[in-house]
């Protein structure tokens, strides 16, 4: 992807979010982000959207088989949690820093 027009997202590695849609839709359940693929626009979260793998023996793994892992989702897929709820996020400054707030409850994301 160009790096002139990269997109913006907020949400970050380590945050919790809930899944709005899919398979694993689950709206009062926070999960951990793994990973966040900025020029996929997709995310790696914790135990969701489990694939499995079939696998053939190699020399780092003489016996094969079946792996379970996890595969990234759209990043539309899932919103930010804040604390208590799940909620939109806006960008402000604050002490010569950017940070996020969430719009349902105006308290600053860590």
């Amino acid at each position: 992807m160009k790096t002139r027009f990269k997109p913006k997202y907020n949400i970050r590695k380590g945050d919790q979010v809930v899944v709005i849609a899919g398979d694993d839709k689950d709206i009062l359940k926070p999960r951990l982000v793994k990973d966040v693929l900025v020029d996929e626009g997709k995310v790696l979260v914790d135990g969701v959207n489990i694939i499995t793998k079939h696998t053939k023996p190699s020399a780092q793994n003489t016996k094969g088989g079946i792996i379970k892992k996890e595969a990234p989702i759209h990043i539309s897929n899932v919103m930010l949690w804040d604390g208590k709820q799940a909620s939109k996020v806006k960008r402000d400054h604050k002490d010569e820093k950017k940070v996020r707030i969430s719009k349902k409850s105006g308290e600053v994301i860590k």
